[in-house]
């Protein structure tokens, strides 16, 4: 079964960070001098991934100057006697990973934005789903630890994390059947409960799909927020092909927040030493 592609939804207005995603796509915000989305495209390519699709918006150029090279810069830098920062801005790991950008006229909700990538994704393979809004920090990517266990069941599967009674409201939630360890079978998938969640185990932003979720996206009506939920479909493709969770090993940023980008500043700064 191949798995060697990645969609990234990027396509998002970042009102949250306003003013500064007026001009500056919310995924290019730093966590200290790198920008938000490099950390999902480095677990990525850590991951084996080998093609990021882009789902963006015609006002996001950053992000792809961001992932192309500029020999002008480095040029000057070499010039400057700053060879170490070349390596920075043109990463030796990128050499063989191909990106695509597909636009995203509306956004109308997750599950539509990974239906964008439809013509990119075939049905007799399998993909990764990586939101960048979620910063992960672990001994091994979250997206790596998805891998080693599709590999084991050959199904899709979805991180987890426990979340507080009253933060399920917030995210999907899965009904459970524990299989061992962090491995759950998904009985059921609710977006955003508002009131008795099945419990307290959360999708976070790091899936591995089948590709047959397209067909099933291309049916999903507008769910949850008047949106076409990624949530909705998946409900679908647990009775169809069946559906695993696993509770990762790491620990999570929401920078989708102001609070949890603030917090993985703080994080990455002082194990950089920048401070104490």
């Amino acid at each position: 079964m191949k798995l060697n592609k990645a969609i990234l939804p990027v396509a998002g207005l970042g009102t949250r960070f306003l003013p500064a995603t007026k001009s500056i796509p919310k995924e290019m915000l730093p966590i200290v001098d790198t920008p938000l989305v490099e950390f999902a495209v480095d677990e990525a390519v850590d991951a084996g991934i080998e093609e990021i699709i882009f789902i963006t918006s015609h006002n996001k150029i950053a992000i792809q100057e961001h992932f192309r090279r500029n020999i002008e810069l480095e040029q000057k830098l070499l010039d400057a006697k700053k060879d170490y920062q070349v390596e920075r801005i043109n990463l030796g790991k990128y050499k063989d990973i191909k990106f695509s950008f597909v636009n995203q006229e509306v956004q109308l909700g997750l599950g539509d934005a990974i239906y964008q990538a439809k013509s990119l994704i075939r049905s007799d393979e399998f993909f990764c789903v990586l939101l960048a809004d979620d910063l992960f920090y672990s001994k091994v990517g979250v997206t790596s630890q998805l891998v080693e266990k599709f590999k084991e069941l050959g199904k899709s599967i979805i991180a987890l994390n426990k979340v507080d009674s009253s933060e399920t409201k917030k995210y999907g939630v899965i009904d459970p059947e524990k299989l061992e360890n962090d491995i759950y079978k998904i009985n059921d998938i609710i977006e955003k409960p508002q009131s008795d969640p099945p419990s307290n185990l959360a999708v976070t932003g790091r899936y591995i799909l089948s590709g047959e979720i397209m067909s099933i996206l291309k049916d999903t009506k507008a769910g949850f927020g008047g949106e076409i939920q990624l949530t909705d479909a998946i409900k679908h493709m647990i009775s169809s092909e069946g559906v695993f969770g696993l509770e990762y090993d790491g620990k999570k940023f929401d920078c989708g927040s102001k609070e949890g980008f603030i917090d993985a500043n703080i994080f990455f700064a002082k194990k950089q030493n920048l401070i104490s």
